[in-house]
């Protein structure tokens, strides 16, 4: 009889999801590039792109009703399956809070790791954002490269946050120079867009007649 304990069971390891919010106003190929990026870099298994409802950052600007955002957020996904639509900030009342949207996400998905996808001109504005301290604390960050905005250096993320810089991932790789803004005035002025959205996108912004003048 063997007196030798059984190895315990390999634990399975925990799922790996990115949670990319915004505006979505309109999406674009960036957004697409910022999730594939953050996916391949540090092995992600799905990434949600999260359309926010109220988004808090955009003050008394103008911003498409949160339904055709959310339908250019799916038209814009649709084909890559490891990219998923998630409404949680559109079902939430109120100003769409990170911090709040993390709470809802890991009870939603309490066996997974998350990991919070952003492009280097948010992290440079993230002192704006509810409890940056208490978000990183609970969720790692993941920032890509972003054109005209440099990343960070390690020595300066570690003045503002300390210990808990080891927990943002700089990304490596190029970034595509388009921007939602971009985009609007692209199509308030009678320009192509092709190529920097989705088809489904196009078609549903020329449908709509989303971002036209008058």
């Amino acid at each position: 009889m063997s007196l030798v304990a059984p190895e315990p069971a390999e634990v399975a390891e925990r799922r790996r999801i990115g949670v990319l919010g915004g505006t979505f106003d309109p999406p674009h190929l960036g957004h697409m590039w910022l999730a594939t990026l953050a996916a391949d870099a540090i092995g992600l298994d799905r990434v949600l792109f999260m359309p926010a409802a109220q988004p808090p950052h955009k003050g008394g600007q103008l911003v498409t009703r949160a339904t055709d955002r959310l339908l250019m957020t799916r038209l814009a996904i649709t084909g890559d399956p490891a990219f998923e639509l998630s409404a949680i900030e559109m079902e939430r009342p109120g100003p769409s809070y990170t911090i709040d949207s993390v709470d809802e996400l890991e009870r939603a998905h309490p066996d997974a790791k998350l990991f919070l996808i952003m492009a280097a001109d948010s992290l440079e504005q993230i002192d704006t954002w509810r409890e940056p301290d208490r978000l990183l604390e609970r969720i790692e960050w993941v920032v890509g490269p972003r054109p005209r905005t440099a990343l960070p250096d390690r020595s300066a993320l570690e003045d503002r946050f300390g210990a808990a810089a080891s927990r943002i991932h700089l990304l490596e790789g190029p970034s595509l120079d388009v921007s939602s803004s971009e985009i609007r005035h692209r199509v308030a002025a009678g320009k192509a867009i092709r190529y920097l959205v989705a088809s489904g996108v196009e078609e549903l912004i020329v449908e709509r007649r989303l971002y036209h003048r008058g």
